[in-house]
């Protein structure tokens, strides 16, 4: 009889070790599972100092591009993450693989598509010069030798300040916004940047303080980039296209912009 309750107790020992087992087990196939549903969320590098494409304000991401980019979830059915970071470091994160699509007022270059993708160009820009309001000795680019010129690291406008002669220094912020108080605070004669960005700013801050001066140059387009032979690039560019021809892309520009955008 003894010998019988000590193998039932046995018995039942074992089982309880194996439900436990299962128990456990399910859970980290549970655990598993829920990751891999996070790790589906697609990785969205952006530039939230760049207004007004993207920005912050009251803890929530707003501008044009987070508005595109909700255009482009909700037709494709996909969560994302916002990651933000100095612009300088986008390209880099999409080669590491760190995020899945970079979309940040980015330029299209010759040197950026050596390593990574565009889709369809969705903005046409330039850069543009910005002085103070009653600075009058500088009508162009022409001027501006001898003078301290302010800019964003990492762009493309820093490449095109470099060709500039006889520029006397060229400061670089990690953020736009440093270039423009630099500008009002008397530590630089003139801020050179995308154009958009300034006449937003003017329109909103800037005020009668400052002011644009000569042409728009080097006219330039921003694209969405991704990671060299990226599938997700084909199917995000077949909405974008759509956007445009629907009213939806014109939409989204009138709501930041203003106005329609110029098909000319």
């Amino acid at each position: 009889m003894r010998n019988y309750i000590r193998l039932s107790l046995a018995i039942l020992l074992v089982l309880a070790l194996a439900f436990g087992a299962v128990a456990c087990g399910g859970g980290d196939a549970e655990q598993t599972e829920a990751e891999g549903d996070a790790s589906e969320k697609i990785l969205v590098g952006t530039d939230t100092s760049f207004v007004p494409f993207g920005f912050e304000e009251d803890g929530e991401y707003k501008g044009f591009d987070i508005d595109m980019l909700e255009e482009f979830a909700k037709e494709l059915g996909f969560e994302y993450e916002l990651m933000p970071m100095d612009f300088k470091g986008l390209v880099p994160a999409l080669q590491t693989g760190n995020v899945d699509i970079v979309l940040a007022g980015m330029t299209i270059t010759e040197d950026r598509e050596e390593v990574v993708d565009f889709a369809t160009p969705y903005y046409d820009s330039g850069l543009i010069i910005m002085v103070n309001s009653e600075e009058d000795g500088i009508e162009g680019i022409e001027d501006l030798d001898g003078k301290i010129v302010a800019t964003k690291l990492g762009t493309t406008s820093v490449t095109f300040c470099e060709s500039i002669e006889g520029l006397k220094e060229l400061k670089q912020f990690d953020n736009i916004d440093g270039a423009y108080f630099e500008l009002q605070k008397g530590g630089a004669d003139a801020v050179i940047f995308d154009a958009p960005a300034i006449l937003y700013y003017i329109k909103t801050e800037g005020g009668d303080k400052v002011k644009t001066v000569g042409p728009i140059y080097e006219g330039q387009q921003y694209g969405i980039a991704f990671p060299k032979g990226s599938e997700f690039r084909e199917e995000i560019d077949e909405v974008l296209v759509a956007m445009m021809e629907d009213g939806r892309y014109d939409e989204i520009y009138e709501k930041w912009f203003g106005q329609r955008p110029d098909t000319e």
